[in-house]
């Protein structure tokens, strides 16, 4: 008989779900993101794609990290923040990654990407909600500049 590796998956929530911090803007998804999922010291050092899971009632039920980067870039893989949408079974997702430089501006790669990963989602009946850029003091969202379709 051949050896088949388990696949187990598992949710462990820290808080009850009428306590789970909703997300009504990108303001609430920036501050969220500053406070729990990016470090201070280094935002300025390395590029980060971070994913914040939402349900229905767009409650986050967690932040993961997609992938850590070199200095002005990072891989982002759209199957795999899919698969971490599925099997969370998330309703939507908002995407957020750090451009140490400072500059808030997405780059083509940036805006390529989000359309990609907005049109994979949508096949599968999840809703990119946002996409934000961030650093220290300031933030850029797709959804603010409407280049999401909602």
């Amino acid at each position: 008989m051949k050896q088949v590796s388990e696949i187990a998956i598992s949710y462990k929530p820290k808080v009850r779900a009428s306590e789970r911090y909703t997300i009504h803007c990108s303001k609430d998804a920036y501050e969220l993101l500053i406070k729990e999922a990016f470090n201070a010291d280094t935002l300025e050092y390395k590029e980060y794609l971070k994913l914040i899971l939402l349900n229905n009632a767009n409650k986050v039920l967690g932040i993961t990290t997609i992938s850590e980067g070199g200095m002005d870039s990072t891989i982002v893989d759209v199957r795999l923040i899919l698969q971490t949408a599925l099997l969370t079974h998330s309703s939507s997702i908002i995407l957020a990654h750090n451009h140490p430089t400072g500059n808030i501006l997405p780059s083509n790669y940036d805006d390529v990407m989000t359309k990609k990963i907005q049109e994979a989602a949508q096949q599968i009946d999840i809703k990119l909600y946002d996409h934000l850029i961030i650093t220290r003091d300031n933030y850029y969202s797709y959804s603010d500049e409407r280049k999401i379709r909602q």
